[in-house]
């Protein structure tokens, strides 16, 4: 495949790309997935118009063919980095990549009007590309150990730091042995060299196309999975998510040694903060209720969300009494922190059950045992802790 081939290749296969992205954000712009996908989105945009500009060149002029096209491929460069950056959860555009951006383009324009050999030009171009995809390789590891990254990523990163590697050498290498008038290194020719580097920059070219939506893919996966174990309002487990959390600490409750707490909360009368402010403001009210909790609470402990304004604590390797004081904290703290919202100032209380994990007990035991002493500080008042109390347990073991 000659160059000019190559760069049509290039020009269309980002034009279809960027038609099938703009009919996929068209049906997902209300569902917030576009949003993530604009830079990548922009990034192909570029690129095509870079690409088709450089097959262009001998037809149009040359400061719209060398000048521009390099200009706006480096934009897509840099902004196929920005997109692995936004995906890894930081915008560095502007920050980081839009001033290297500047610099890139103004060494490139700066050789081209100095007229500079193209040999030149191309190394100059070769490294500028080479090093935003070493950056957007380093968004793929950023914050995560090596060993924890999943195989697509690890992939990714390796094949993006070696075929960067490649092109650069390949602009760097041609431009030495232009300058030096000699015509390769024993048997790595400038044919050679080259025909590696076009073809790793096609690989690369490849390898982030496919490498981006790979991995948005498997980051809405993971959000899928997530979100099957996790409340999305509050960001805690849900029922599922708790009860897995749970089930190892029942087993443990066999052998000697701490037990562990369970307090299951409820807050007062929260029907009426739907009824009367509507259901915005309630999950506000839960939201800042869980915040308010968590500060109680210890790393090891787990907080999670059993349905409406029901939550249940786990308290691993804690006492009876000492849950009592961990349920009691909750509770005054609950009572002390008023939830501001947009027309009122809501009071809430919370009325809460506790009892520890049995050697007999199993899921629905415990959480009836707990669940009851909710219902006995409800009918006492609410706005109280309650003890499981050891009658209900020799009713369940009868």
């Amino acid at each position: 495949m000659d160059i000019k081939t190559l760069l049509l290749a290039l020009a269309l296969g980002n034009l279809s790309l960027c038609a099938a992205l703009f009919f996929y954000q068209r049906e997902t712009r209300h569902s917030g997935l576009a949003a993530g996908h604009a830079t990548w989105a922009a990034a192909k945009q570029c690129q095509a118009v870079a690409w088709g500009l450089l097959y262009l060149r001998g037809t149009l002029p040359d400061f719209l063919t060398i000048a521009v096209a390099n200009a706006v491929l480096f934009a897509g460069f840099a902004l196929d980095a920005s997109a692995l950056w936004e995906q890894a959860g930081r915008r560095v555009w502007r920050r980081y990549l839009l001033p290297l951006l500047g610099v890139a383009i103004g060494v490139y324009t700066g050789a081209w009007l100095l007229g500079l050999p193209a040999a030149e030009r191309i190394a100059i171009a070769s490294v500028v590309a080479g090093g935003f995809f070493v950056a957007g390789a380093a968004a793929l590891v950023h914050g995560k150990r090596w060993s924890a990254g999943t195989m697509l990523r690890r992939y990714l990163v390796v094949a993006m730091l070696a075929l960067a590697l490649l092109v650069a050498a390949r602009g760097l290498l041609t431009a030495a042995l232009t300058a030096a008038q000699m015509p390769g290194l024993g048997w790595l020719g400038v044919d050679l060299i080259q025909s590696v580097g076009v073809a790793a920059l096609y690989l690369m070219m490849l390898s982030n196309a496919f490498g981006y939506l790979l991995l948005a893919r498997e980051q809405a996966q993971a959000e899928l999975a997530r979100l099957e174990v996790v409340d999305a309002l509050t960001d805690v487990p849900n029922r599922r998510g708790f009860y897995n959390a749970l089930t190892p600490w029942i087993a443990l409750a066999r052998r000697p040694g701490m037990p562990t707490a369970l307090i299951i909360l409820n807050l007062d009368h929260f029907k009426r903060v739907n009824d009367n402010y509507g259901h915005p403001v309630g999950d506000l009210v839960l939201k800042a209720m869980v915040d308010v909790c968590k500060r109680q609470l210890r790393d090891s402990d787990l907080m999670g969300r059993l349905g409406g304004a029901e939550f249940a604590i786990q308290l691993p390797r804690t006492s009876l009494e000492a849950a009592l004081m961990v349920a009691e904290r909750i509770r005054n703290a609950v009572a002390a922190q008023p939830v501001k919202a947009e027309k009122a100032v809501i009071n809430l209380t919370a009325s809460l059950g506790v009892t520890t994990i049995r050697a007999e007990d199993s899921t629905v035991s415990l959480f009836k045992r707990a669940d009851e002493a909710l219902q006995e500080a409800k009918q006492a008042g609410r706005n109280r802790v309650v003890e499981a109390s050891p009658a209900a347990a020799g009713a369940l073991e009868a």
